[in-house]
């Protein structure tokens, strides 16, 4: 799972997701990836389960990048717990996806359409809409 090592501050208020991606909109590393088209927020064990989908998917041939880490603290109150008492505690981490981002990218050593078939089974996994994009294109 990813957790960050250290935070600024321990809570932090929901916010909402506004905008489009200011930067991390173009492949940089790889020739395919996977592209947000709706904001969102993808907690870490989203991110866990698309990547080992697409490691199995491409049988550990070619790399993988993660462009993203869940940075932002969701904290929760247990169940049959009263208002009031203060802020509850620290339950998951997310990253929240804005329109354009790039999520995740493959390297340009695995074919076209086994890098297309693992980024369609990643889609549906993520709790955000995304599209396929290549260099090649």
């Amino acid at each position: 799972m990813f957790v960050p090592k250290k935070s600024k501050y321990r809570k932090m208020f929901k916010g909402r997701i506004k905008g489009n991606t200011k930067g991390g909109s173009t492949l940089s590393f790889g020739d395919y990836g996977l592209k947000a088209i709706e904001a969102g927020r993808i907690q870490s064990k989203h991110i866990e389960t698309v990547r080992r989908v697409i490691s199995r998917t491409l049988k550990r041939s070619g790399k993988v990048w993660i462009r993203i880490f869940p940075d932002t603290p969701v904290s929760k109150k247990p169940a049959d717990v009263r208002m009031g008492k203060g802020k509850g505690s620290v339950e998951f981490w997310v990253f929240k996806a804005k329109p354009g981002r790039v999520l995740f990218e493959i390297s340009s050593d695995v074919p076209m359409h086994l890098a297309r078939l693992a980024l369609e089974k990643a889609i549906a996994k993520l709790p955000v809409k995304c599209k396929f994009i290549s260099n090649h294109s």
